[in-house]
């Protein structure tokens, strides 16, 4: 993905956008779609340097007329290009029909859609923009199958890929798998969450030259997290410093079969810095569990007295990775519930406090889609249908930051909801979500602020899993395996 403005908005918000720069700037929407149109060919000759023959689809709205614009540039520079028209012309907007007018001046006729596409060197898709808000059906469905049919064949999606909604991610029955989607004005935040970022391709923005002036009155408080805009949190430490300086994390999970959990998540957090790493565990474990990494504290905890000295000393608490569900986890729920120390909860943890519901300022919960659905009473496709609504919803019921572990992970205090761009599907293994609750403990302990541990947090957790997957692939990445690629980042300028 290429370097991409911080701001996300809804369908309703580029609406806004769009309207507000025809009626208050007066550039009118035909220019706007003949400017798409060309931003959009441009990234397609620069991608696909050596095509000749294009097919664009199009549908009967405004994204289509920007298909059409796109098949008539193309034509006056020389490509060999088709239209498949779906949808009733007639119904077109003033700004398409004068678009698909266009094209039709060059001699050529749009064709029907007849079930099947020719080989192209790249198909074009102009079917559904960002206004989509009900499932695909009919010949569209059929089409959107039919491109996606063409796993030979690269296509570029204009705005988005057709079937996708823009505000949530979520595929509306069927959608076009892009290569590259190019997005106008401002971008949707459906792109980078959900089944966005796997539908996307390479996500490419142009805002069309549109007056800054328009971004300033409609504010959007959905951004990218960009890994550039928190290095200054990570200045240089002074020659001064000492362990005291970047806290005290307490991990305290590793259940009877579980240690690996707790161990990743104590490991993970002193790999991001913390100046000490305690780990409250299952007695059982408590021997052996720092053998190979003796610079970690461990105690075992055989009642709840036992967490009385750990929990004093430590000014961080990680709470969570392996922890079970059971008379032992549950007496230690009880007890850190109460606690005002600030608090990473993860996996079991989240599910008792499901059971338990509790609303406090000071931690950072961190569910992934299943354990979301615990803490909201319903099921994980649910919380998939509108990830940013579900992670709205668990920060107003529990407070604090909640992080809503996926593909485009979400950060959201309540005012702002980030979504991360980093991570790749070689994280989906057992241990990723410890070492994400590690580094973020170890962070929130060199006492950044809630907000700025997770954020941060998830963008190293997201680029170190990159690197490690790049170095090796993506099949058989380990936890483990981010950890140097994520000293490195903390020490990178």
């Amino acid at each position: 993905m290429h370097t991409l403005p911080d701001n996300l908005y809804t369908a309703a918000q580029t609406r806004e956008i769009d309207r507000s720069i025809i009626e208050d700037h007066h550039i009118s929407g035909s220019e706007l779609m003949s400017r798409a149109a060309k931003a959009a060919l441009d990234i397609l000759v620069k991608t696909w340097p050596r095509t000749k023959y294009i097919i664009v689809l199009c549908g009967a709205g405004n994204n289509g007329g920007d298909g059409y614009d796109l098949a008539h540039q193309a034509i006056n520079q020389g490509f060999n290009v088709d239209v498949i028209e779906l949808g009733n012309p007639d119904k077109m907007s003033e700004e398409a029909l004068k678009a698909r007018q266009g094209f039709l001046s060059t001699g050529q006729q749009a064709q029907p859609f007849n079930g099947d596409i020719k080989d192209a060197d790249v198909l074009v898709d102009a079917l559904f923009g960002t206004g989509l808000d009900r499932p695909v059906t009919g010949e569209y469905a059929k089409a959107i199958e039919a491109v996606n049919a063409k796993t030979h064949t690269p296509v570029l999606s204009i705005d988005i890929p057709s079937g996708l909604n823009a505000d949530t991610g979520k595929i509306m029955g069927v959608a076009v798998q892009a290569d590259v989607t190019v997005s106008f004005l401002g971008l949707n935040q459906g792109l980078f969450t959900g089944d966005g970022p796997n539908l996307s391709g390479c996500i490419y923005f142009n805002d069309l030259d549109a007056p800054d002036t328009v971004y300033e009155t409609i504010p959007t408080a959905t951004k990218l997290a960009q890994f550039e805009h928190y290095q200054s949190l990570l200045s240089p430490r002074a020659r001064s410093a000492h362990k005291g300086d970047f806290g005290h994390l307490l991990v305290v999970g590793g259940n009877q079969g579980m240690s690996g959990a707790a161990r990743i998540c104590a490991e993970a957090g002193a790999r991001t810095g913390a100046g000490l790493i305690s780990i409250a565990t299952y007695p059982e474990h408590a021997n052996w569990l720092n053998i190979d990494r003796p610079e970690l504290m461990v105690k075992a905890i055989h009642s709840v007295d036992d967490l009385t000295s750990p929990l004093a000393k430590a000014s961080v608490i990680s709470f969570g990775p392996g922890l079970g569900q059971n008379a032992w986890s549950e007496t230690l729920f009880n007890t850190l519930i109460n606690t005002d120390k600030p608090m990473v909860i993860d996996a079991d943890a989240l599910n008792l406090l499901s059971q338990h519901p509790h609303n406090k300022p000071n931690w950072i919960l961190t569910p992934h889609p299943g354990e979301a659905a615990r803490l909201l009473g319903t099921n994980s496709s649910e919380i998939e249908a509108n990830r940013f609504q579900a992670v709205k919803q668990i920060q107003q019921k529990y407070g604090g930051v909640v992080v809503l572990k996926g593909a485009g992970t979400l950060i959201c205090d309540g005012q702002t909801t980030l979504v991360s761009t980093a991570g790749n599907p070689g994280m989906a293994s057992g241990g990723m979500g410890d070492a994400l609750t590690g580094i973020i403990g170890g962070l929130l302990a060199q006492k950044m602020s809630l907000f700025d541990a997770a954020s941060l947090g998830v963008i190293l957790h997201g680029m170190a899993a990159d690197r490690a997957a790049k170095e090796h692939g993506e099949r058989g990445l380990l936890a483990l395996d981010l950890l140097p690629h994520l000293r490195h980042l903390l020490n990178s300028k």
